[in-house]
């Protein structure tokens, strides 16, 4: 069962999209989302996250329907968790945990798996006190206090120690990642950026002729991928890195902050966007944040608007009077529209079914070659 809410900040077109999103996550981590519950307040309850009325509501259907896991679009409190958990009795999830789950999940290397384990027991650690209801003192006073106190503390410092233990760990890989990055000599660097599902391992299939993993869900790449790239007789190197995605929890920001090392000391970006994504331009905008926050917006960057081939559009009728909405709008529109509106550097492409390959392939041979020429002046002879 999904569960959000409409307030101040988010309207109830972008709470379905929220929640659409989050059946997607589920769905990734192996969950069969059944029913959404949705209420408007001014801000969550600190209680309960819902107000008690809908709490109600929603422990009736877990119990008429057998629902195993309740999983809330934000991130909830320890006092949330614990409260909801005492009367569902069953497994309570927020986008938060959901998403290191996944994580956790895809993790395939040593790096991947020691980043994941961090911001796990980054999450953790507020949160210990709901896991020891069993030891929690009854009464107040001296002499009257239960073990649990210990406990938790207890369990608080050997948590400590391992995030401790774990930031070494990751320390000692980004040195050999560093490493491993001064020896691919001065290639031109290009990074394909962008959200998460929009298809950046199959264009960096695509070009770089390898098989990097790439499926229709989220998340499906954690480790960057790193290929030498030739378009002509000039070669590149092309990473593939994380996808971002909305409310990403701020510990995993934190802990791929060097896994995002790629995109920092890249000299081009490929932002990849889903162009059949109905909430395009607010995952633009999300991955623009993100940059922001690593450092990297100010680089060369180049749109690549994927998945033309998925992209399908209402035309209005001639006597249709009222505005344009995003239904209405041609791919021909589209492309109108950003070149003028954004002035940026754009261009639409279905790597799946390669349509506009040759011409994205030749843009990328361009902006590489301008930054290849400048760093080797004499190596004319490649180009």
């Amino acid at each position: 069962m999904l569960v959000g809410i409409i307030n101040q900040h988010q309207g109830e077109n972008q709470v379905e999209e929220f929640l659409d999103e989050l059946a997607f996550l589920a769905e990734t981590a192996g969950g069969l989302p059944l029913k959404r519950f949705v209420q408007k307040m001014d801000q969550p309850n600190p209680r309960s996250f819902v107000g008690a009325g809908k709490l109600e509501e929603i422990l009736s259907f877990v119990k008429e329907n057998e629902i195993d896991t309740i999983i809330f679009d934000d991130e909830l409190s320890a006092t949330q968790l614990r409260n909801i958990e005492k009367e569902a009795k069953i497994k309570i999830l927020d986008r938060t945990n959901l998403i290191l789950d996944i994580f956790a999940q895809r993790a395939r290397t040593a790096h991947a798996k020691v980043q994941v384990e961090l911001a796990q027991y980054q999450y953790l650690l507020p949160r210990l006190t709901r896991m020891w209801t069993h030891l929690e003192r009854q009464r107040g006073g001296i002499g009257l206090r239960g073990p649990g106190e210990t406990e938790i503390e207890t369990d608080r410092r050997i948590i400590r120690d391992k995030i401790a233990r774990l930031k070494e760990q990751l320390t000692k890989i980004d040195k050999q990642m560093a490493t491993q990055r001064k020896n691919r000599g001065q290639l031109v660097r290009v990074s394909l950026v962008g959200y998460t599902n929009v298809g950046k391992s199959t264009i960096m299939n695509m070009l770089s002729k390898s098989d990097v993993f790439a499926e229709n869900k989220l998340f499906a790449t954690l480790d960057t991928t790193v290929r030498k790239v030739v378009i002509g007789n000039l070669p590149f190197l092309l990473s593939d890195t994380v996808g971002f995605i909305r409310k990403l929890p701020h510990n995993l920001v934190e802990s791929f902050k060097s896994t995002l090392d790629e995109v920092r000391e890249a000299d081009i970006l490929l932002h990849v966007v889903d162009i059949a994504h109905a909430g395009f331009e607010d995952q633009i905008n999300i991955v623009n944040e993100t940059l922001q926050e690593i450092g990297a917006v100010d680089k060369p960057t180049y749109v690549v608007f994927n998945k033309i081939d998925a992209y399908t559009y209402e035309p209005k009728e001639e006597d249709d009077l009222t505005p344009k909405t995003r239904e209405n709008y041609s791919l021909d529109d589209l492309r109108n529209s950003w070149m003028a509106k954004e002035n940026i550097s754009c261009i639409f492409i279905s790597a799946k079914h390669k349509s506009n390959i040759e011409e994205f392939k030749e843009t990328i041979y361009k902006h590489v070659k301008e930054i290849h020429a400048k760093r080797y002046p004499y190596d004319h002879f490649l180009y």
